[in-house]
């Protein structure tokens, strides 16, 4: 095809510019060993560190070293500190038992979801004769 047959426009650039085969667009692009803060925050979180407990010198988690402290705290009767702990439980226990939270849903969501679960159960819908 020579450059009189190609015809130059919206998302077709002259070919001097476009990008040629196996060179990307982006050559530098994300770094091949950066991470997100998720995983930034697992690691961080999952690092060991010496902690005093009864005289003794023990290594854990940071993570577990928090929730140490959480615990301390509400023990001595910091409510933010038990309102929190209570949250992190019940979010445990429900993750746990394979429930999902449906606290967020207002009363016409869980009208709405009622309905629709009864009519899936309906037997108009399980009979194969029936095409409505």
């Amino acid at each position: 095809m020579s450059n009189k047959d190609y015809e130059v426009g919206y998302g077709k650039p002259p070919k001097k510019y476009q990008f040629k085969p196996g060179k990307s667009g982006n050559p530098k692009g994300r770094p091949k060993e950066s991470k997100n803060l998720s995983t930034d925050i697992s690691e961080e979180m999952s690092e060991m560190i010496q902690l005093s407990e009864s005289g003794k010198t023990k290594s854990t988690s940071k993570q577990r070293a928090m929730i140490k402290a959480l615990c301390s705290r509400a023990l001595k009767g910091n409510v933010p500190a038990i309102t929190t702990l209570v949250k992190l439980i019940t979010q445990a226990e429900s993750v746990r038992d394979g429930q999902t939270d449906m606290n967020h849903l207002n009363d016409e969501d869980n009208a709405i979801l009622a309905r629709y679960i009864a009519r899936l159960s309906s037997p108009s819908l399980t009979s194969k004769g029936d095409k409505s």
